[in-house]
């Protein structure tokens, strides 16, 4: 704790402190000369080809990935092209751009992903120099070609190439260049001498630095900031200005007094910082320069690389892997020399208190005096986060725990997320993890993210423990890192199928949300069928079972669990995959074998194929479906000779079924569409889809009446529905002599008051009087009436003595012309009523 300022160097208003990473685990004789490297931020892994500038086709370079603290995690020859650059993308995939455009890309365990081009014109011009940036969008890749054109892809996953305007007076390769993300658009800024130029989609456009040195004749190196809103050129003179990377504004300048181009240049100030900063590397040489006109120079020993980071730089050199960073503000006032901060006198307090010393309480009633006790406990809280030493974190951690003590009603929260953050932080810091991540770059990330970087690891113990811990939603935490494990443990080649597929369902056996069917997928693509079959056995649900079966060729068994699930749907897919994929014969031999699957497809066939249908019929000898197959088709004909054919074919099906009752019923159909031949015959036009009672009103109606009374006969029409269509036929034909011997000729079955009731609704009263006297006694009255036969009806309910038939009567009466018949009607209708 005495020597925590010990690295400390003021620049203006604020401190840098350089901290000791790693020492690194790696053994390179010659460190980092003459190694194309790079390295991933948020503490990401670290990629060297080896020899790269060799020519010799008998020494073939060598790429290794290492994790931050220099234990390897991959080597392999490498045996493609010549590679400009080597780059890292926010999933923590190795790009490797080739001198003829073309894009590799490996995972961190050095597995081979993808590959892809930069385009024709990049491969015909060949690749000047490259850059891989990070976007809104994703990891991007912008080159430099022979031609001194600009080629961006801004989004690897999504590749969509743009090729930027010319530079007007470029000779040769730009002095420097880097890609700026502004307004969610990928821009080029290049230098070319003492020009500044913007490409974008449509323009090159020249900017001025406002306020740059006048003594500089060119810009010799760039760098934007980790989040492109800052940018830092610097000149010849070797002056370094800083602003803002639209140009518009002017931070700071200061001159380095080293006038030889540098190897690298990064930008290092920690969010939120009032002070802007950059770093310079020389040989040798690293320089820290911010607002004010001094600088901090650091030493090297070694060749090194500078990697930007959101908080920092990180240095990394053959031998060591260091942090460079603006000491953050929490920090800087608690140890700070002589501080009185509120978080500097807490530290001391405690220390006081572990002593027995009253020394304590004085401190602390200092604090409260200023009402500055919860201020101090978030102070000592936050400087723990930024605090890489775990004796430094504790002792701050337990300064605020002793400053909370004092409080009523401090929220727990702060301190107890941070014990949890770095608990997990020092975890995944530890050297055989190698992940040096600060708290700021956690939180930026998130644990998500850092369950993913640990899983590509496939440190799936620590993720586990990690989710476990900070109490993950299991689906989000346990079990997708339980899942990752199953998907790399099935594409071992050592062990058997059945032990692998019992070591996953033992360790998956608790988990949540698992799909064993993105498993067995993993399965299957390493050449493991069997095994992924044995996997689908552990997953529950069907629809995620029955895909796999069917590409892996197991087409019965993706049927049988279709039909198990109940899902039609289902089902219905698995057969029309069948259907599509095997011969008709093969087809159906598979579908007899499941009755359900079967049924289903014949319900299809029903509305969408019905040939087939009949085929399978057939195949069966199910004769009674092909006569309902055939009746069916017959009411789809237009044509009458179509129709019969089909029902004759009907009634054969039939009576080979043996059912005599359906082959009598469709002979009585083909019966009834040859009386409608005869009707289209007469009539000359079409009655295809006339029913019953249609086509016996029609043949009444053209006069055909000994057809319509034999049809009648013929289809057992009930008598009083064949008397009441023959009666009304007659009437409409106003055939009045007919409709009398039609009522002589036997007993109406419908009574003789519709008689009455037809001729009086086509105004023929004559005909209708010759029908009242055939009607029953109940409908006497009702029949008089119809004819305006007021004294017939007054006397038929007189002798009926209905009281209900004599008021019906009266009020039909006129007082001025049945005076006498009212009357009499009362007096009957009173002698009713006494009864």
């Amino acid at each position: 704790m005495a020597f925590v300022t010990a690295n400390w160097n003021p620049l203006g208003e604020a401190f840098y402190r350089k901290i000791e990473l790693y020492e690194m685990g790696w053994n390179l004789k010659d460190g980092l000369r003459e190694c194309l490297v790079a390295a991933a931020p948020y503490g990401g892994p670290i990629s060297l080809l080896k020899g790269h500038n060799r020519r010799s086709p008998s020494a073939r370079p060598q790429l290794e990935i290492y994790s931050s603290s220099g234990l390897p995690l991959a080597s392999f020859p490498w045996k493609s092209g010549v590679v400009k650059q080597l780059g890292w993308t926010v999933s923590d995939d190795l790009l490797c751009v080739q001198e003829d455009g073309t894009v590799l890309v490996y995972d961190l365990l050095g597995g081979f992903k993808r590959h892809f081009s930069m385009g024709n014109e990049v491969s015909q011009s060949q690749v000047l120099e490259t850059k891989i940036f990070h976007s809104p969008y994703g990891t991007g890749v912008a080159i430099l070609t022979g031609a001194l054109r600009f080629t961006l892809a801004t989004n690897i996953d999504d590749i969509k190439l743009r090729r930027l305007p010319e530079v007007p007076g470029l000779q040769g390769a730009p002095s420097c260049w880097a890609v700026l993300t502004q307004d969610r658009q990928s821009k080029v800024l290049l230098a070319n001498g003492s020009h500044l130029f913007i490409l974008d989609n449509t323009a090159c456009t020249p900017v001025t630095p406002p306020g740059l040195s006048p003594q500089a004749s060119s810009i010799v190196h760039m760098c934007d900031s980790f989040s492109y809103k800052y940018l830092a050129l610097l000149t010849d003179s070797g002056h370094v200005w800083m602003g803002t990377s639209n140009l518009k504004e002017k931070l700071s300048e200061v001159d380095t007094k080293i006038k030889t181009p540098p190897k690298q240049m990064a930008w290092c100030r920690r969010p939120k910082s009032q002070q802007p900063s950059a770093v310079v590397m020389w040989d040798g040489l690293l320089i820290v320069v911010g607002e004010c006109k001094e600088t901090i120079q650091y030493h090297l020993d070694d060749d090194s690389i500078l990697v930007p980071e959101l908080d920092g730089v990180r240095i990394i050199s053959g031998t060591h892997h260091e942090l460079l960073q603006e000491v953050p503000g929490a920090c800087e006032e608690i140890f700070k020399i002589a501080s009185m901060a509120p978080g500097a006198l807490l530290l001391e307090a405690h220390k006081e208190y572990e002593k027995e010393s009253q020394k304590a309480d004085e401190y602390l009633r200092e604090i409260k005096e200023q009402s500055l006790l919860s201020e101090a406990v978030r102070q000592c809280v936050e400087a723990a986060g930024h605090e890489h030493e775990p004796e430094t974190q504790k002792t701050l951690l337990r300064a605020a725990s002793f400053g909370k003590c004092f409080l009523s009603n401090f929220p727990p929260e702060q301190f107890v997320s941070m014990c949890r953050d770095l608990r997990v932080l020092n975890a995944v810091r530890d050297y055989t993890v190698g992940i040096p991540l600060t708290h700021t770059q956690f939180k930026q990330m998130t644990v998500q993210v850092l369950i993913d970087r640990l899983v590509y690891r496939k440190l799936y113990p620590l993720a586990i423990e990690i989710c476990r811990y900070l109490k993950t939603p299991e689906y989000q935490g346990v079990s997708r890192v339980l899942k990752h494990w199953a998907c790399y443990k099935v594409q071992q080649k050592e062990e058997s199928d059945e032990v692998i597929a019992k070591a996953v369902s033992v360790k998956l056996a608790d988990a949540a949300g698992i799909s064993y069917s993105e498993i067995a997928t993993k399965a299957y693509e390493s050449g493991r069928t069997e095994l992924a079959i044995k996997l689908l056995e552990f997953e529950p649900r069907s629809g995620e079972q029955v895909p796999l079966l069917l590409k892996i060729k197991k087409s019965p068994l993706a049927l049988s669990k279709a039909i198990e699930s109940g899902d039609t749907d289902l089902v219905y897919t698995v057969v029309m995959y069948l259907k599509n994929e095997l011969n008709r014969g093969d087809f159906f031999m598979m579908l007899r074998n499941q009755p359900v699957a079967l049924s289903l497809y014949k319900q299809f066939c029903k509305h969408q194929e019905q040939d087939t249908l009949k085929d399978l019929f057939n195949q069966d000898d199910d004769h009674e479906e092909l006569g309902n197959l055939y009746v069916k088709a017959s009411y789809k004909e237009q044509r009458l000779e179509a129709r019969i054919a089909l029902l004759q074919s009907a009634v054969d099906e039939y009576y080979k079924a043996k059912n005599e009752f359906s082959a009598k019923t469709t002979e009585d159909e083909m019966r009834l569409l040859r009386f409608q031949r005869e009707l289209e015959e007469k009539k000359g036009e079409l009655l295809v889809g006339f029913s019953l009672h249609d086509t016996m009103t029609t043949l009444l109606s053209v006069g055909l009446h000994k057809q319509a009374e034999q049809l009648y006969k013929d289809f057992r029409v009930p008598d009083k529905r064949f008397w009441w269509l023959k009666l009304k036929s007659l009437a409409e034909k106003e055939d009045w002599e007919e409709l009398e011997k039609f009522g002589k000729s036997k007993k109406s079955p419908i009574g003789y008051l519709p008689f009455v009731e037809v001729c009086i609704k086509h105004h023929n009263k004559y005909e209708a009087k010759k029908y009242v006297s055939k009607v029953t006694p109940e409908q006497k009255v009702k029949a008089h009436l119809a004819v305006g036969d007021m004294e017939g009806a007054a006397e038929a309910a007189i002798e009926r003595r209905n009281e209900s038939e004599i008021s019906t009567v009266l009020s039909r009466c006129s007082a001025t012309t049945d005076h006498l018949l009212m009357e009499r009607l009362n007096r009957a209708k009173a002698t009713a009523v006494k009864k």
